[in-house]
């Protein structure tokens, strides 16, 4: 499936779902989506638990 139809859907999901349901709702299926998608990354192999721990490495520039 295309990623432009995975936006369709989840676009589709998040409009009837504020409109149905109100804000909260809204809210509600977004952080789920979201939960859904970091879950489906860490399941496909394209994210590890410690991509969030590890602090970035700026290398030697200074401001």
């Amino acid at each position: 499936m295309s990623m432009a139809a995975v936006g369709l859907l989840a676009g589709m999901a998040l409009g009837f779902a504020g409109y149905f349901g109100g804000f909260g709702a809204f809210v509600l299926v977004a952080a789920l989506g979201a939960i859904g998608f970091i879950a489906g990354r860490f399941l496909d192999g394209d994210l590890e638990p410690g991509d969030f721990f590890r602090s970035r490495e700026r290398g030697d520039r200074r401001r």
